[in-house]
């Protein structure tokens, strides 16, 4: 059967969808693109939602937008703070209902309770996202990153042993010098320390693979973020490939298609598509 799949960082649901201001306007048109896609499974990281969740205004919204669709949310909960993180998922009714989890992955700090990862079990296959902590200006998170980045590996394994897994999500590194536009100056800053590239670099060795290099091996200037602190970061193409769509090393030639999703003149992240047979 083919699957489309589609994660996307959407840095904030609420205003994407009750904002106001010209940035809300251009991620709501993202979002009514995406809609329009009919992807089997919708990922979105960075709802900053609060721990109650969306709202009767934002269910109905996404009721309105995505007909046919069930929703399962995570939110930052306390200890960890509020209006954080959190990622979401948005699945067709006409799937097999899937079995919801919120693991949490025995990681540092507060970041089990930051509303960053969900997990969707269906009968053949794991659907996982994430929303990767970011290592923080002055790497003052990176050595709690660096226990987070092996005990996601160790929940992705422990997936993998059970079924196929398709993971997604912000994973908050660039793999590769390719992977971004400038790894010269940026070289030791948050998403591009070699302690960040080297856990990566073992994720994959466990067992998993790169969609999008899968398919498109080493093409240039291909991203998926591109930063809001600089006006024309996106107009001179000066971004970063962070999201991913990995899957189990055993299903690798089923992918028919992982790229990126244009969003227009919007900065911040872009969606990712993925298209699988399975």
């Amino acid at each position: 059967m083919k699957y489309k799949f589609i994660s996307w960082n959407i840095d904030s649901l609420n205003a994407a969808i009750t904002g106001v201001s010209p940035r809300a306007g251009m991620s709501k048109n993202v979002l009514e693109n995406l809609a329009q896609m009919k992807p089997d499974v919708l990922a979105i990281q960075e709802t900053k939602l609060k721990a109650t969740g969306p709202t009767k205004k934002h269910l109905h919204i996404i009721e309105e937008m995505f007909p046919g669709y069930k929703i399962a949310w995570r939110s930052s909960d306390e200890p960890a703070r509020k209006g954080y993180a959190g990622v979401m998922f948005l699945y067709k009714e006409s799937l097999p209902q899937p079995m919801i989890t919120y693991p949490k992955i025995d990681a540092p700090t507060t970041m089990d309770d930051e509303g960053r990862i969900i997990t969707l079990e269906f009968p053949e296959f794991f659907v996982t996202q994430v929303y990767t902590p970011n290592s923080g200006n002055g790497l003052t998170r990176l050595e709690d990153r660096g226990v987070w980045d092996d005990c996601y590996r160790a929940y992705l394994t422990k997936l993998d042993k059970v079924k196929p897994v398709v993971a997604c999500g912000d994973y908050n590194v660039a793999f590769q010098e390719i992977d971004l536009k400038n790894p010269r100056t940026n070289r030791n800053n948050p998403g591009f320390t070699d302690q960040e590239r080297e856990k990566f670099g073992l994720l994959l060795k466990a067992g998993f693979t790169d969609t999008f290099r899968y398919k498109h091996g080493d093409v240039p200037e291909k991203y998926t973020w591109w930063a809001q602190i600089s006006k024309t970061s996106k107009i001179n193409n000066s971004g970063w490939r962070i999201d991913y769509w990995l899957v189990s090393n055993r299903i690798q030639e089923g992918i028919l298609n992982s790229d990126m999703i244009d969003s227009g003149l919007r900065q911040d992240h872009t969606p990712i598509l993925l298209e699988i047979e399975l």
